[in-house]
């Protein structure tokens, strides 16, 4: 019996010296088969723990017990940069920001709902025969492959499998390829100034899309280019819109010299010459350059749903397969579940078995408060916590046992109401005889778990050591801890000096009417000016529909005096000039872009060192120091700061440059030194080492110079001055993002400007919420309006004006539930967003 105690299974993950990014040598014991939290400020390491170290060492370890063949075809990770790591189970990852979707991409097949429902109209549905058009009632013809009868015309046919239904292979429909838009050419972007003559590039395409000499070649059509478009005749308005492509005899003269050359040449009308600019198109760019001459409409044969015609035919109970997919989830269940008792007899278990599996993954995505999404909406549309909702339903449905499932901060984009289906989904998974370890800071969810890990104290170099740690009783009354405070509930509070009721809309207002869209009924919005106002409401409201896609395009247009967006109805917005969204997207996709090109700050720097003795006398000018096209840039790198190695079988790793240790830079780079004012020449701080410090060390070295100094305090005071300078910027996490975008607007006037934040608390500790509200309110007090969409109770209680939405998601929201104070919000009964306030 001893001995069999002596083997008992192990119960908790052994970490010893861990070092990945800010880690220093941590060493923890994680319990398995329990709710693990892992807290701490923004840049402690409490990612770097979760997916850095046990999420990275559970997948590798998986994967390499794979054979050889198999890990050829995936990407792989390299070791974690940790002694030891001991009982860890296979591991998966649902990361914070889960990639937007492409444009196939629907609510149904991020789900994978639709293959359920494909299957079913495959199956169990009334085909229509190609030949007369009559419906052949269901049968098992197309389960066992078989022609079916057409009852009216006895001819035979086949039915169409799941795949025939899908609009992204055999389903598709042929004009918009399965997209359900289309773009068509807007002619009157073509001509925007009709004062302007054809020669002084009235058409807007042939000078941008297409080659100068056009406007010769419709002049030899016979159209007047001299005199001002709107004078032109019907005639030759036809002709520049869309005359025929016709070749004609040009006599050419160049732009440089005198020289003339005779030129045969196709004319191509305006019309045509941006569909053939549109059809070459390969990147984001260049779809950019045509896309000012386009519309993008609904696609006039699928009306929208990207199937064929042929896909739309078959019918269940009477319904097609586009009417189902318009469906919201909690209507496409509801149907889906009477279907099998409609069917005869013997077709029923088969429906059943499909229609199980639909619900099956229906239920999950329903707890996770996502009844109101309907299943053809575009995945690209779904805001940053539905996304993350349908990515944790999907990992659930699975039922796994024993595997470490690792959260990203899954309460992102969460109203409290919608926090109690998340906890439930996690007690799934621990029910399952799985493991959950989750990185958070909501503290409503941090007390829900069974063991509390605290990172901290500070950020970045001041990080990466384990505060405290054990039940949330116990880490609450732990003095060293800085979470336990707001897990014991103090501090409920307003952080900012709040505007009194009466002088609200002293300042003006914003308003704005608006028609449907998306799931938001007509509106009238009135936000006051020169005041921090919350957008809030349960998950699927309409928050983002109204800010992100209502407001700020309308206000965009109205201050650029382009007409406003088809719902809009009428915008009243005297007065502002600028409308800045903030959202969390990552800065830079290249690696060569750091915090201190980012802020900028690296210009100056470049500046002041080739200022210096040493670089004078090396002939170095301050192009020289750039690590992107100068001469002192690592030449192993190419002033990348890492290299790729591509090993045979293995993942390719990258590692930090042999030859400048990540610096960047070449080894002449270390002979210049940069004297602070009245110090000797060749004394003080290289570049090289100026960009390893972090904002608040080099704010020491670089007092001496005023405009280097002034943008490093604006990090400061934002709460990024643990970031090191040369840090690269696509990695920093969404908060710290919204952050750094916000360093060029600070410390000018904004009386003109309107500020969007899109959840700007994501990944924020309640300690970072402070800093981040008192960046509104120096935002405010510059004279800017500031807009957040926000589910944070601290930001909401610290606003000015709140708009809630709701009152429910989807179909039982998308309407202003309640406006004024926060204290008038929470007095209001109907309010969900009130109780919890």
């Amino acid at each position: 019996m001893a001995v069999r105690a002596a083997s008992a299974a192990p119960d908790h993950i052994e970490v010893r010296g861990a070092r990945v990014h800010n880690l220093r040598d941590v060493s923890v014991d994680v319990p398995l088969n329990e709710l693990v939290a892992v807290a701490g400020v923004s840049g402690s390491g409490k990612s770097s723990l979760a997916l850095g170290v046990l999420y990275a060492e559970g997948s590798r370890r998986y994967l390499e017990s794979l054979s050889t063949y198999t890990r050829r075809r995936m990407t792989q990770a390299g070791h974690a940069a940790v002694d030891d790591v001991r009982y860890v189970p296979a591991a998966l990852a649902l990361h914070q920001r889960p990639a937007v979707p492409g444009v196939r991409s629907t609510f149904g097949t991020m789900s994978e709902l639709l293959n359920s429902l494909r299957l079913l109209f495959s199956r169990v549905a009334s085909h229509r025969c190609p030949h007369c058009g009559s419906y052949a009632p269901p049968s098992f013809a197309v389960a066992l492959d078989q022609p079916i009868v057409c009852p009216a015309c006895g001819e035979r046919f086949f039915g169409p499998g799941a795949e025939d239904l899908a609009f992204n292979s055999g389903g598709a429909c042929p004009t918009c390829e399965g997209t359900g838009v289309v773009r068509t050419v807007n002619e009157a972007a073509l001509v925007p100034d009709e004062s302007l003559t054809i020669d002084e590039g009235a058409v807007a395409p042939w000078g941008s899309l297409m080659w100068d000499l056009m406007k010769q070649v419709c002049g030899a059509m016979g159209v007047r280019t001299d005199v001002p478009f709107r004078e032109l005749t019907p005639e030759e308005r036809d002709i520049v819109f869309h005359g025929p492509a016709e070749k004609r005899h040009i006599l050419y003269k160049s732009k440089k010299g005198d020289d003339f050359a005779e030129l045969d040449f196709t004319y191509y009308n305006a019309v045509y010459t941006v569909e053939n600019a549109l059809s070459k198109v390969k990147d984001e760019k260049g779809l950019k350059r045509v896309s000012r001459f386009l519309t993008e409409g609904p696609c006039p044969d699928c009306g929208g749903t990207r199937l064929s015609d042929a896909a739309r035919a078959p019918r269940v109970a009477g319904i097609s397969l586009d009417a189902a997919a318009a469906m919201t989830l909690s209507d496409a269940a509801a149907w889906v579940s009477t279907v099998p008792a409609g069917l005869d007899a013997e077709l029923r278990p088969m429906a059943q078995s499909i229609c199980e599996s639909f619900l099956h993954t229906a239920r999950r995505l329903l707890d996770l408060g996502l009844g109101y999404l309907a299943l053809d909406r575009a995945g690209s549309t779904l805001s940053t916590g539905e996304r993350q909702r349908v990515q944790l339903a999907r990992a659930v449905r699975n039922r796994t046992t024993g595997v470490l499932y690792v959260l990203d901060e899954p309460s992102i984009g969460l109203h409290p109401a919608n926090v109690d289906g998340l906890l439930g989904v996690m007690r799934d998974l621990l029910a399952d005889g799985n493991s959950v370890v989750m990185v958070d800071h909501d503290a409503h969810i941090l007390a829900e778990a069974d063991h509390l890990i605290e990172l901290g104290p500070g950020a970045g170099a001041d990080g990466g050591r384990v505060v405290s740690q054990g039940t949330v009783a116990e880490v609450a009354a732990d003095p060293a801890s800085r979470i336990g405070p707001y897990l014991a509930g103090e501090k409920d509070r307003a952080l900012r000096p709040r505007a009194e009721e009466g002088e609200l809309f002293d300042l003006g207002r914003i308003a704005l009417g608006t028609g449907t869209l998306h799931t938001v009924r007509p509106l009238h919005v009135e936000v006051p000016r020169g005041r921090l106002v919350a957008v809030t409401g349960v998950s699927g409201s309409g928050k983002t529909t109204l800010v992100l896609e209502t407001l700020v395009p309308a206000l965009a247009a109205a201050a650029a005096g382009e007409p406003l967006p088809a719902h809009v109805r009428w915008v009243d917005a005297e007065g502002v000039r600028r409308v800045n969204l903030i959202d969390a997207t990552p800065i830079g996709i290249n690696v060569r872009s750091t915090v201190a090109t980012y802020a900028g700050v690296h210009d100056e720097l470049r500046r002041a060192y080739a200022r210096t003795e040493e670089a004078r006398a090396a002939g170095y000018k301050a192009g020289d120091f750039s690590y992107n096209t100068g001469c002192l840039r690592c030449p192993t790198c190419d002033g990348t700061g890492e290299v790729s190695l591509d090993v045979q079988f293995l993942p390719d790793v990258d590692i930090p440059c042999p030859d400048c240790r990540g610096s960047r830079y070449a080894p002449a780079a270390d002979g210049v030194h940069r004297p602070r004012s009245g110090e000797p020449a060749g004394t003080g701080l290289t570049l090289p080492q100026l960009m390893a410090l972090s904002v608040d060390e080099a704010l020491d070295a670089c007092s001496d110079l005023r405009r280097v100094a002034a943008r490093l305090q604006v990090l400061h005071d934002l709460g990024l001055g643990y970031l090191t300078l040369g840090e690269a910027t696509p990695a920093l996490s969404g908060g710290e993002a919204q952050r750094l975008k916000l360093a060029s607007e600070m410390g000018r006037a904004q009386d003109d400007a309107v500020f969007v934040f899109d959840e700007p608390t994501i990944g924020l500790h309640p300690l970072d919420v402070r800093t981040l509200l008192g960046v509104f309110q120096r935002l405010v007090e510059a004279g800017a309006t500031v807009l957040v969409v926000e589910h944070d109770l601290d930001v909401i209680r610290s606003a000015d004006y709140v708009i809630d939405m709701g009152p429910g998601g989807g179909e039982s929201g998308g309407r202003i539930v309640c406006a004024g104070t926060p204290e008038q919000v929470a007095a209001c009964p109907e309010s969900v967003t009130g109780r919890y306030l």
